[in-house]
């Protein structure tokens, strides 16, 4: 069988491919998966298994592709580090661009590097480091000593300059013949209290692409897959931003089994924005590592406490024990499901509720002043539902309805007019590097899958 699209999600633990037909009418043909194959040397083996298991789910014999793309978290993903002047200016800044790219930041600076900075950044050994600091014209010093200290580390990982233009020609400078890759970039805060960071964003991916095959086990990946890797979160913010520019304003929501990832793509209200402390990006991405239903169940046990979850599940502690103790990655009975919608309720307010921004009341000489700070989700009319368990469980549209429901009053939510969609076959990430080359085929895919007319 002949089959124009195949896409790959090449995750920690599994990798999932899925066949679409492009021409005449896009269509979701099936997937297949298999065991994730890093730990193997060769990522190509679990990709086979995951296309042999599809030609099985099509109960075909064999499968032949015209192009096959992918997006990646396996090998830990895109781990970044970040360095920047000041944390709530330009290092907020380059971090908002870090993740709407996808990464997994594994370590954040503000000011002048030390030696134990520097240190900390060679054993995390990231896949791209992201230099910012000072607004154009503005302060040099500091995006200049890191420049030079990152770059006297000679290590062979890409590095974004991504701060003041008039530093352009000496950081470029300070890069010559050194074994770390330069890219430079527009400044991503280049004036106080403006943000723009999808330039970086962007170069984040195409480096990204470019520097993958490196890693663990992935050596071997362009021997099958033709296109674009693209970081996995950062295909889903992709996905949620060519939706964007169809249905507006916009939450999506993937509750995984190690984090719970929040994707929005709102401008907010004109109200909100007049008393907001401080710049929010349009697309704005959040990842909550302590929120997992599987590899993190624990967290969130131990954050709601056994003796609600007992009162939510009306079960006694010695079956909640039994549950916890033989916790699965896909729940079977209904009490399992259950408990895995109980934490997969807790882990979305949660997250939501961290992304979002909220009202703080001041009080002074001239009275109470009202200021709002974080992201303003008033205005988002969709919420959006992926991953294995906001597409799988039964109870989900009822859980992200929840959302609304969970305002205290001063908090930047979405209200309870927002429509309620499900990725229902589970392919936003596949759509969101598919975008790069087929915004059109995946639009309608995406309005497929979420029953949008």
């Amino acid at each position: 069988m002949k089959i124009d699209l195949l896409v790959a999600e090449i995750g920690s633990t599994t990798t999932v491919v899925n066949a679409f037909k492009l021409n005449p009418c896009p269509r979701f043909i099936g997937q297949g998966q298999s065991p994730t194959s890093v730990d193997r040397g060769d990522v190509n083996i679990g990709l086979k298994g995951a296309i042999s298991d599809l030609a099985n789910t099509l109960n075909i014999d064999d499968i032949e592709y015209d192009e096959l793309i992918a997006t990646s978290s396996a090998a830990g993903g895109l781990r970044m580090t970040v360095h920047g002047l000041v944390y709530d200016m330009t290092v907020k800044a380059a971090k908002e661009a870090a993740l709407g790219a996808g990464a997994n930041i594994k370590y954040i600076t503000a000011g002048k590097l030390r030696d134990s900075d520097l240190k900390r950044i060679k054993k995390i050994n990231p896949n791209i480091i992201l230099i910012a600091g000072g607004v154009d014209y503005g302060e040099r010093d500091t995006a200049l000593h890191n420049s030079e200290l990152i770059a006297n580390m000679n290590l062979n990982i890409p590095v974004i300059y991504a701060g003041n233009i008039e530093n352009q020609g000496e950081v470029k400078e300070l890069f010559n013949d050194k074994k770390s890759e330069l890219y430079i970039v527009e400044n991503v805060y280049p004036k106080i209290d403006e943000l723009n960071i999808e330039p970086t964003r962007k170069i984040i991916q195409d480096v990204f692409e470019k520097h993958i095959i490196h890693g663990p086990g992935m050596q071997k990946v362009r021997d099958m897959v033709t296109g674009p890797i693209m970081p996995t979160p950062g295909a889903v913010m992709e996905a949620s931003q060519l939706l964007y520019e169809e249905i507006g304003d916009l939450l999506t929501i993937d509750v995984g089994g190690a984090t719970t990832d929040v994707h929005s793509v709102t401008e907010g209200s004109e109200e909100i924005g007049r008393i907001l402390i401080s710049p929010e990006p349009l697309a704005k991405r959040t990842v909550e590592g302590d929120l997992g239903v599987y590899v993190n169940m624990h967290n969130i046990v131990d954050m709601v406490g056994k003796e609600e979850l007992l009162k939510e599940l009306k079960i006694s502690i010695d079956e909640l024990e039994i549950i916890i103790a033989n916790h699965k990655p896909i729940p079977k009975s209904e009490l399992e499901k259950s408990f895995v919608e109980k934490l997969t309720w807790h882990a979305v307010i949660t997250a939501v509720k961290r992304h979002a921004g909220r009202l703080r009341n001041l009080y002074g000489p001239s009275g109470k002043k009202t200021l709002a700070e974080g992201k303003d989700l008033t205005k988002v009319k969709s919420i959006i539902g992926t991953g294995g368990a906001l597409t799988r469980l039964p109870h989900r549209v009822e859980i992200l309805r929840e959302i609304a429901l969970s305002n205290k009053g001063n908090e930047l939510l979405p209200t309870k007019e927002a429509k309620i969609f499900i990725d229902n076959h589970y392919i936003m990430a596949s759509l969101g590097v598919m975008a790069k080359k087929y915004p059109e085929e995946a639009l309608k895919l995406l309005k497929d899958s979420l029953e949008i007319e």
